[in-house]
């Protein structure tokens, strides 16, 4: 199994890059919460062992590479709201939490390592897109860690104000107890009422009071 390395923030630095920063997003697919993105920038000679796409990492390894990100790396974290979600779309939504993202980084990189196919519109910093990008970059790898501690923490609390719903195991992801829970509990002001399944639910219930 092959792991991420620093290969493609040396080749960036070596086309004359001065910074490079990884960025990745956490949260697209939920049905509740915001989605959250970080940008990390890596020391090259001080790189946390073991880093890795968050979703092959178990909770407790997250949370001790979380820690060894934030003491030795430069990191910012940005996120979109569920009403921005729906205004603009996921996409869009995921784009504008990994700009934010990039302006909360206390100095700014001039070169950007973006997980996925897509470069976000407005970003004045030059980048490139890699299609699994947590797989094959540490600088991604650490960024989809910090998003993804920072989003299960978040969804962690909101479990806190809206018991039921399994956010705290799910974090908003639908699976079947969330989509039971809704149909039982009804929505809350954290679901995303542009997705399918909530959307379905509210026209269901309008189409029965009018």
């Amino acid at each position: 199994m092959t792991h991420p390395n620093y290969d493609l923030e040396t080749a960036a630095l070596t086309q004359g890059a001065t910074m490079v920063a990884g960025v990745d997003e956490v949260g697209r697919g939920p049905l509740a919460g915001p989605v959250m993105a970080a940008a990390v920038v890596l020391d090259p000679d001080n790189i946390p062992a073991g880093l890795n796409d968050s979703k092959k990492l178990t909770a407790k390894r997250r949370d001790a590479l979380y820690d060894q990100i934030l003491e030795m790396a430069q990191v910012g974290v940005g996120s979109a709201s569920v009403e921005e979600i729906d205004e603009i779309n996921i996409l869009r939504a995921s784009h504008l939490a990994m700009l934010r993202a990039v302006g909360n980084l206390p100095t700014v990189p001039d070169f950007l390592l973006i997980d996925g196919n897509m470069i976000p519109r407005d970003l004045n910093v030059s980048a490139e897109a890699i299609v699994k990008g947590d797989a094959k970059s540490v600088s991604i790898s650490a960024a989809s860690i910090v998003a993804k501690v920072r989003r299960d923490c978040l969804m962690m609390a909101l479990s806190q104000q809206y018991p039921g719903y399994g956010w705290e195991k799910n974090q908003g992801y639908p699976t079947q107890q969330h989509r039971d829970s809704i149909h039982r509990l009804g929505i809350t002001p954290h679901h995303r009422r542009s997705f399918k399944p909530i959307h379905n639910i509210l026209y269901q219930a309008k189409n029965l009071t009018s």
